[in-house]
């Protein structure tokens, strides 16, 4: 497993923007697809978006598209999300994960994850 550390949360309001960054332990980061999921309270740990290790290929979640933007820098060991246009709905505990190294699948599920980070908390007022 990989260590993940992410940063960035806050409190912003409703159209504002922020940058998560997620930072890993070790030298093997470019062999690792990521991804970000949220849970807000009451609710599910929900998949938000994804960059595999091979080709850098994106998924996203309908509710986010067109407002964040996932991106990785392995010479930082660094996957960053950008989020645009925040929503209060967009409200939650955000956590990085990482899959096991060279593999990229049903990136859309918490279970193919092996390791995550602590979580940094966003909130959106309106």
């Amino acid at each position: 497993q990989v260590q993940l550390v992410e940063s960035g949360g806050g409190l912003v309001q409703a159209g504002d923007s922020l940058r998560l960054s997620c930072t890993a332990s070790g030298r093997t980061f470019r062999t690792y697809t990521m991804g970000w999921f949220r849970q807000a309270p009451g609710k599910e740990r929900e998949f938000v978006t994804a960059i595999t290790w091979i080709a850098d290929s994106t998924y996203y979640a309908d509710s986010v598209k067109g407002r964040f933007t996932i991106s990785r820098d392995n010479a930082k060991n660094t996957v960053y999300l950008q989020m645009n246009n925040l929503k209060p709905e967009d409200t939650a505990v955000y956590y990085c994960a990482a899959q096991k190294p060279y593999y990229s699948g049903r990136n859309y599920a918490a279970a193919s994850y092996d390791s995550w980070g602590q979580g940094t908390q966003v909130t959106v007022s309106s």
